[in-house]
């Protein structure tokens, strides 16, 4: 319990604060003006009947502070500490991936369109702004031909969006795609020239300045100046009319007819050409959504929910919190963030935004106007989104109870862990586990591990080791699931329950899914049959319904685990092929025979040139340059 001494020793400076259990593990992070001020908000505020607040008055053991110079470095350290303890009680974006955006890369001479999520700075330059103001379909000034920047555009929230623009855009416009080895190895025309999204430049099927009046065309679409594009291309197909190049005409007309097309469905939501974000926030059963509308260049481009369980701290704070970690990173920032409510760090975070963004950013809480109709369409969507939420929770709880019910539980698994082996005949061997929180996969809590004391066909050993390295310390790491599926029969079953008992390990469900399928209908005098489950002390598997949903989602879980247990071998596998194809007379039989003889790059390392060389088709010379290639580092 914090005194009321203590809260007089803390400083009345900027900073951030650090609020501790008994274990010394941090419930909660927050950022303040006057450290002092906001911390003695939680403990005096008796009125306040929100659970967490009062969790947090009553278990608070100890608080910690770091000074800052100013409120923004507070926000700086807040987000950096977030990511590092990642505190239970605070608002964690866990989806922090950045949208793609389409790249166009100026610097070659060809330029590529592109999809991606990494934007490099553009640096300043003075001759960049000359290019981005040049005439629509102009010849490109020098600077564009010794190799301008890379012009980035979106982003898209949504990839599948992205990659759609991209196929149409290559449609009107053909650009190329190929890498620049590609590139400059290609003798004939890709398939993409005969589907006609692309135009060779590689094999100079057009001439340099009508690739770049096609970049340009591209780059004016993309900025969505298409009334100039629309301008510039009727001007050009009156222009090939005239000079009875009926074919050249016919074709632009198509590229007008098109993008018009694609205009009529494009939703424009202000006047102004302007980014803006608005984030609208619904607070339901002690669960907090934003809701997130995305609009770029006045036309409202996607739409984005961010769910976060069991948060009941004050809406202003929350808000703060998630748009300090939202912006943090190389996400685009937009000329204007919306908020339903007024952040106590308003200035701070627009300072910061601007900093970073290279120009002003501006946050506004508006009553009225524009604004204000954005805001309560981000608002109407977040209660759509809530909705939808809840019955999607709904049919999960009916999916968990099904199960527990079907597999006979001692309580519903709302947590569950899987575990598969990979090998080929007990070499490369591999374990994997995954974890399926409320019947949603948390990748998060994926592991993998490298077998490292069995180098024989021995799946139950493998088996074994794993769920010891796993749950050995499962206190530490990741807490206990509720139910723990083998994929497997009896015997995985068996293993799973003599390493629980050997670690006193006994409130957990357990069980097994055979790999054998059961009978299905249309067989002869036989039922229609599901998986099958083994469970402790049940002689016969349990058979769900096929197709039921306890059935379907038992398979889910098997053949996620499965999936992820294969990609980790196939790339220690890819691995040992990369290096071993550095060995000149090393082919896929030899690559083949010494996988099979020593289970493992390492092993083949540690090998002497003698024993390389007991390998059928392995010469002392060829065992001489393997040992000479993985002991030079390569490995």
């Amino acid at each position: 319990m914090i005194t009321e001494e203590r809260l007089k020793d803390l400083p009345q400076s900027p900073g951030v604060y650090l609020m501790k259990g008994g274990k010394g593990e941090v419930l909660y992070i927050g950022k303040a003006k006057n450290i002092r001020s906001r911390v003695r908000s939680y403990f005096r505020d008796t009125t306040d009947t929100r659970y967490t607040v009062k969790f947090l008055a009553s278990k608070v053991s100890d608080i910690e502070y770091l000074i800052t110079t100013n409120e923004k470095e507070a926000l700086i350290l807040e987000d950096t500490l977030l990511k590092k303890y990642k505190p239970r009680y605070n608002i964690r974006l866990k989806d922090d991936k950045t949208y793609v955006s389409i790249k166009l890369t100026l610097s070659e001479k060809y330029p590529r369109i592109l999809i991606t999520r990494q934007i490099k700075p553009v640096p300043a330059c003075s001759k960049q702004g000359k290019d981005d103001s040049r005439s629509p379909l102009k010849p490109a000034p020098a600077c564009f031909k010794r190799g301008a920047c890379d012009k980035y555009f979106g982003p898209y929230a949504s990839a599948q969006k992205a990659r759609e623009t991209v196929r149409f855009i290559r449609q009107l416009f053909p650009l190329c795609t190929c890498s620049p080895s590609e590139f400059k190895n290609r003798v004939r025309p890709c398939l993409d020239y005969q589907l006609g999204i692309c135009s060779a430049p590689c094999i100079n099927f057009i001439s340099e300045a009508s690739y770049k009046e096609l970049v340009d065309k591209t780059i004016l679409f993309l900025e969505g100046r298409n009334k100039e594009l629309l301008s510039a291309l009727k001007a050009n197909m009156l222009t090939a009319s005239d000079s009875h190049e009926f074919e050249r005409a016919a074709k632009l007309r198509d590229q007008i007819a098109a993008i018009e097309a694609t205009l009529e469905e494009q939703k424009v939501v202000s006047g102004e050409r302007i980014d803006r974000d608005i984030f609208a926030h619904i607070v339901s059963d002690g669960d907090l959504l934003i809701q997130g509308l995305f609009v770029r260049d006045g036309r409202l481009s996607s739409a984005r929910d961010f769910f976060f369980k069991g948060h009941e701290l004050p809406a202003e704070e929350a808000l703060s919190s998630f748009l300090a970690q939202y912006y943090s990173g190389d996400r685009f920032i937009p000329d204007e963030i919306i908020l339903p409510l007024a952040v106590e760090d308003k200035d701070t975070i627009e300072d910061w935004l601007s900093e970073k963004k290279g120009k002003k950013v501006g946050l506004f809480i508006p009553a009225k106007g524009d604004r204000f109709k954005l805001l309560k369409m981000a608002d109407a969507n977040a209660k759509e989104s809530i909705k939808r939420r809840e019955k999607t929770i709904q049919g999960k709880d009916a999916l968990l109870d099904e199960l527990k019910e079907r597999l006979h539980l001692k309580k519903t698994p709302r947590v569950i862990e899987a575990f598969d082996i990979s090998n080929i005949g007990g070499k490369l061997a591999v374990g994997a586990m995954v974890t399926f929180e409320d019947a949603k996969p948390n990748k998060e809590r994926y592991r993998l591990y490298k077998i490292k004391t069995i180098n024989e066909p021995d799946d139950y050993g493998m088996l074994k080791e794993v769920m010891f390295r796993r749950y050995r310390k499962a206190d530490k790491e990741l807490g206990l699931p509720d139910l723990i599926l083998m994929d497997g029969g009896k015997g995985q079953l068996n293993i799973a329950l003599t390493v629980m008992g050997e670690l006193g390990i006994n409130d957990i469900d357990i069980a097994a899914i055979a790999k054998e399928k059961g009978q299905r209908a249309g067989d002869k005098g036989q039922k229609e049959q599901g998986e099958k489950v083994y469970r402790p002390n049940v002689k016969d598997p349990i058979i769900l319904k096929e197709g039921s949903g306890a059935d379907l989602f038992i398979r889910k879980v098997r053949d996620e685990v499965h999936r992820f247990a294969i990609s980790y071998h196939k790339k220690l596998r890819g691995k040992i092929k990369s290096v071993l194809e550095e060995v000149s007379g090393v082919g896929k039989k030899r690559r083949d025979m010494l996988l099979k003889h020593f289970g493992s790059l390492e092993r083949i390392k540690q090998a002497s040139v003698e024993d390389i060389a007991r390998v059928s088709g392995i010469t002392i010379s060829l065992a001489e340059d393997i040992k000479k290639t993985l002991t030079a580092g390569n490995a």
